[in-house]
């Protein structure tokens, strides 16, 4: 299965529920793109010993079959540069994932 999850939240409890959910998907062998939308580009910015989201990214990064954009122009909003953990991207990437995608989850 194609899975792809839009994280449009900076929560740090749903974001973390959201990559802990993008890894089990992997793990049972699925290919899992998550799309940074809105305030989702600073998913990164948020984690904390109860909420490691360094820990769900860094095992999420691993894998082959993860992919990681995000919005450009969200980005550009908020002064941040590309990363290896939040690389920017276009609506058009959005669109794609979308489109060839089994499942759409949003967080």
């Amino acid at each position: 299965m194609k899975l792809t999850i839009i994280l449009s939240s900076n929560n740090v409890e749903t974001n973390w529920n959201a990559l802990r959910l993008a890894n089990l998907a992997l793990k049972k062998g699925d290919e899992v793109s998550i799309f940074l939308l809105g305030e989702g580009v600073e998913y990164d910015k948020s984690s904390s010993e109860k909420f490691n989201i360094m820990a769900q990214i860094e095992t999420f990064l691993k894998s082959d079959k993860a992919k990681i954009v995000a919005c450009g122009t969200c980005m550009k909003l908020r002064k941040r540069e590309s990363t290896e953990a939040c690389p920017i991207g276009e609506l058009e990437d959005l669109y794609t994932l979308v489109a060839e995608s089994n499942k759409v989850l949003t967080f």
